[in-house]
């Protein structure tokens, strides 16, 4: 199971106590968000990724250079 440690900063003691149900299910939960919310994090930057390759691939094809594309884009 997991543990906790309590330390009582007057007296220095430390003791480690096991997590109840609810710290332990809050845990859990807290842990599947951040995966979820990673997940949406990659999934924003591929999608960014990919829309600027694809718009810049559509400026090379209207005839605009490297450097003109930079200038509009940058």
């Amino acid at each position: 199971m997991s543990k906790k440690m309590i330390v009582d900063c007057s007296t220095n003691e430390v003791t480690m106590v096991d997590l109840t149900s609810d710290e332990v299910a809050a845990a859990e939960a807290l842990a599947a968000q951040v995966d979820k919310d990673l997940k949406a994090a990659e999934a924003a930057a591929t999608q960014a990724a990919t829309d600027k390759a694809s718009g810049n691939s559509k400026l090379k094809e209207l005839g605009l250079t490297d450097a003109e594309i930079a200038a509009l884009v940058g």
